[in-house]
This record gives structure tokens, sequence and C-alpha cells, in this order.
């Protein structure tokens, strides 16, 4: 049996996935959560082999800290459940060693298979995601300009696009004001653009955030 935590803000995700697996012959949910701050002690407590964790979850500030999940539990595969941009966050959280990216309008059939094979050492995304990636060299500037941004770059920006200043976004993610300032100027530099507005105008039209 397949032993899954769901880490999720809203209890109408915890009660429909709970609901939908109560019976499954191969998958159960051992545990939920609604902040990051309970992860670690469940992690240590329960013996879990998938995480199903949202992105937004209160008290996530980056996908960077997929890592250090991943380095301390390294028996733990996880699988980000969320509703953000799969062609944005799916890249970047598989390169932060996640198992795969499932969006929340995928069928719950659809995450049951995704469960199963992160648990056989799979990665797993949108198939459609996939072949982006390999068509990527022949798709237009625009279609290619957020493959540019690192994990920090997307980060800040999304920060910067809910309105967040440059040293609350500091707070947030544990830098320094000036560290986000540089990453601001080449999120600039990359979207080709002047001014704060016109990037946070840029990236919406990318759905980038």
């Amino acid at each position: 049996m397949i032993k899954v935590c769901v880490a999720d803000n809203y209890p109408v995700v915890h009660f429909g996935i709970k609901s939908y697996f109560k019976d499954h012959k191969d998958i159960s949910i051992v545990a939920n959560i609604g902040n990051f701050s309970m992860l670690n002690d469940i992690l240590l407590e329960k013996e879990i082999d998938v995480l199903l964790l949202d992105l937004e979850l209160e008290g996530l500030s980056s996908i960077i800290t997929i890592k250090s999940i991943v380095k301390n539990f390294p028996n733990t595969k996880i699988i980000i459940y969320s509703g953000l941009p799969e062609q944005i966050y799916a890249p970047n959280v598989i390169k932060a060693g996640a198992a795969g990216f499932i969006h929340k309008n995928e069928k719950l059939g659809t995450l049951a298979d995704a469960i199963i094979k992160a648990h056989e050492g799979k990665i797993v995304m949108n198939e459609e995601i996939k072949k982006s990636f390999a068509l990527l060299a022949k798709k237009s500037k625009n279609e290619r300009l957020y493959r540019k941004l690192s994990n920090r770059e997307v980060e800040v920006l999304r920060y910067l696009s809910d309105g967040k200043k440059n040293h609350e976004i500091a707070t947030i993610l544990k830098l320094n004001e000036k560290t986000i300032s540089t990453y601001k100027l080449r999120l600039l530099t990359k979207l080709n653009v002047t001014n704060l507005v016109d990037l946070v105008n840029k990236a919406k039209t990318l759905e980038i955030v």
C-alpha cells in the first residue's frame, strides 16, 4: 500500500482526495496537513511514500525548499499538485528534485496513476508538456522566454506580480534586498521590458504567473 500525505491549504481538497482514495487498493491517505510548518514532523513521525504538495501551501516560500525535503527524506517521492501554470513550474520543480507535477484541473484518476508511477521511481507530468520541451527550439521567441528563467526568478516574479515590494520578497525568501533587486533587473532584461508594470503584464501574457 502506497502511503500518501496531502499538503494543501484547502479542506475541500483534503476531503475530495481522501474520499476518492478511501477504498483504493493501492493507495492510502495517511496524513493531511494545511501548513508547511507541520511537514517535517509528519515526515519524521510517519512513513510517507508520496507527498502531494501544493506550491502555494501556507508557509512554503520557495521551490528551493523541495531540494531539502528530497535530501532529508530520500524515500519520500514528491508530486507537486497545484493550480499554478504547469509549463512554467513543472520543469522547475522536477529540476529541484520532485517526482512530478499534476495540475489540479486533472481528474483524480490521473492523480492516482501519477502516485503509482512516482512510487515506482518514474517522473510524471502532462504528456503535452513533455512534447513542448522537445519542440521548444522550434517555437517563437516569446514562447521560449519563460524557459530562460531560473527557479528564483520565477518566484521573485510571482511575488512581484502579487504586488509585494523588494523588502517583503527578501523577507519571505530569506534573501538580501539587494539580491532581490538583482533578480528584478535580470527579469526586466530577460523579458525585454523596462518597468515593473510591463514586467508583470508580460508575465501574465506568457502565463508565467
